[in-house]
């Protein structure tokens, strides 16, 4: 017998995280997006509110694994083999009136993410298989998770879930300590914990299905509608899926609080939700314009522009076109890097099918037509057996750590810098490539740009990046080494002249000892002048046993491919 879920109900904290989903039980169109650390309780938050719709809804767990055939349905294999092809359901339509899940969204290859987004936006799943057609209803509440160190989801992806949440642990001593005594109660006895908790879980679904008999006759007028067109415009948000989500994110709030019309308080509740991963700034409320809202990427670009001397003696330098390499890494074996990185994960999209007496995939279709052109039966035999052959995911995570010391202003070396920093991200990325940007300079280093695939936005940033102060490398490279994952290559743009410490007295000894814990593939650019040359760089490049250039190869002109072979070092 399975164990009950674990209540929502007792979920501690995390109130906009619990609204999010409350919302969305009320109108299924509103997807969720809970994004955070791990171990934040994001997964059991979201199998907790299969238990507060009506009855029967089920919870579907999406693998990260799942084919297409899978996802959307195709042909049933039984019956196919015994000459009755028939479709079968996939996981879209099992999850109809209940709750798909889908842990690591953001790993999820684009075809799938793409179909999976367009069902639970019309609520209706299409299967389309060897001349058979099936529409499927499909209106399920939709629910992504995602930690952002193990890479960022497309903006065309991102936009099309109408809610997101951040949610990190708690960080309060006694918040943390009443969510582990309820979950060891509830691992002790599960059944007994949910009794405990069945009153208020009683009241929240009550409210939860109130709510939806509530929402057709629920009211948004013309000037509330004006308040939130008016909210998007001022925050510089394209598209018109922000607007919708408001709406009805508003709606779905009036109806939760039994309201038949919706006002500026609901409104006001659900603009971070839905504007948070939309919007250049996360919106204010008018009760909170005294909070200080985080800067957007230009602002944080912007944010050290030039000083004068007497103000810390930062520069900024335009960056110059440099002729770079197309980067291309390995791993030990010499298969791709990237390609290696991904085993394992959802596979592509399809591509053609080959004969196999051992498909890992079997390919139906192509195995009953070779059965019949070569018996006249539509049975298979084990010689007539075709799989399916999948593109390669080959998305890699480009980690730029940029050294904009004050050593970097002599000669404006930052403009060449720039320059390398922009020519490898023209030269070398790819679709499903991502960029990420670290910085250090002054006392310590720091995220510029978090992993993302808008190349723009990293080409503004470094634009308005300053140069000046000390050089804190280890920090820098203990920064990188938090972001790196098994298909990061790493780009180290230094002269290496450390003078920051983080561990010790000894400043190049703590970034030898940070650049050891470097596991990933990494290529050194030296940026040291040949006067008074110490050599550093290319001693970070051993430790790291990374391939290692002088950016005045680069200035010099570099035009055909740089290998990069990722020794598979232990951290």
């Amino acid at each position: 017998m399975s164990r009950p879920a674990y209540p929502f109900a007792a979920i501690v904290g995390q109130e906009q995280l619990k609204m999010a989903l409350l919302l969305a039980a009320v109108d299924w169109r509103l997807g969720v997006l809970l994004r955070g650390d791990k171990g934040a309780g994001k997964t059991t938050t979201a199998r907790a509110l299969a238990e507060l719709l009506p009855k029967p809804s089920r919870f579907i767990n999406m693998p990260i694994g799942v084919t297409e055939d899978r996802l959307l349905g195709g042909m049933d294999l039984g019956s196919t083999l015994k000459g009755e092809p028939a479709l079968k359901p996939g996981l879209l339509a099992e999850a109809n009136n209940g709750v798909l899940y889908v842990d690591e969204v953001n790993l999820l290859p684009d075809h799938l993410a793409d179909a999976l987004l367009d069902a639970a936006a019309t609520g209706v799943s299409t299967v389309e298989r060897e001349g058979f057609s099936s529409v499927q209803e499909a209106r399920f509440v939709l629910m992504g998770s995602m930690n952002p160190e193990e890479g960022s989801l497309r903006p065309q992806l991102l936009d099309r879930f109408a809610l997101m949440v951040d949610i990190t642990a708690p960080g309060i001593v006694t918040e943390r300590r009443e969510v582990v005594e309820r979950r060891m109660a509830y691992d002790t006895d599960a059944a007994g914990f949910a009794a405990k908790w069945t009153e208020e879980q009683q009241y929240l679904r009550s409210r939860v299905i109130a709510a939806r008999e509530m929402l057709p006759s629920v009211q948004c007028s013309t000037e509330m509608l004006d308040l939130i067109s008016t909210i998007v415009c001022e925050r510089a948000v394209v598209s018109l899926r922000a607007d919708l989500a408001i709406a009805r994110a508003s709606c779905a709030q009036a109806a939760l609080l039994g309201c038949r019309e919706v006002t500026k308080d609901h409104v006001d509740a659900v603009l971070a939700l839905a504007l948070g991963h939309r919007a250049s700034r996360p919106p204010q409320s008018p009760r909170s314009q005294q909070q200080t809202s985080p800067p957007s990427l230009p602002d944080l670009a912007k944010r050290g522009e030039s000083k004068a001397p007497g103000e810390g003696g930062e520069q900024r330098f335009s960056a110059v076109s440099l002729k770079t390499p197309e980067l291309r890494w390995t791993v030990e074996d010499g298969r791709s890097g990237a390609n290696e990185a991904r085993k394992g994960q959802a596979p592509g999209p399809v591509v053609r099918s080959r004969r196999s007496e051992q498909p890992m995939e079997l390919d139906s279709r192509a195995s009953v037509l070779e059965a019949v052109a070569r018996t006249g039966q539509p049975r298979p035999r084990l010689q007539d057996l075709y799989e399916k052959v999948r593109e390669p995911l080959v998305g890699s995570r480009y980690l730029f750590v940029v050294d904009s010391s004050g050593s970097h202003a002599t000669r404006e070396r930052m403009r060449a810098v720039k320059g390398a920093v922009a020519g490898l991200m023209e030269g070398s990325l790819r679709r499903r490539d991502e960029v990420a940007v670290i910085v250090f300079r002054g006392e310590s280093a720091e995220i510029l740009v978090e992993p993302t695939s808008d190349v723009a936005a990293v080409t503004a940033a470094m634009e308005y990046l300053p140069t000046g102060g000390r050089t804190p490398l280890a920090h820098a490279l203990e920064l990188a080494n938090h972001l790196v994952t098994p298909e990061t290559l790493l780009l180290l743009i230094t002269d290496g002249r450390a003078n920051v410490p983080v561990y010790s007295e000894d400043a190049w000894g703590d970034a030898l000892q940070a650049a050891r814990r470097i596991s990933c593939a990494a290529l050194v650019v030296d940026t040291e002048s040949s006067d008074n040359a110490l050599g550093r760089a290319k001693e970070l490049a051993e430790v790291m046993q990374a391939e290692c250039i002088s950016l005045a190869t680069l200035e010099a002109g570099y035009d055909f491919p740089l290998l990069i072979r990722n020794g598979a070092r232990q951290p």
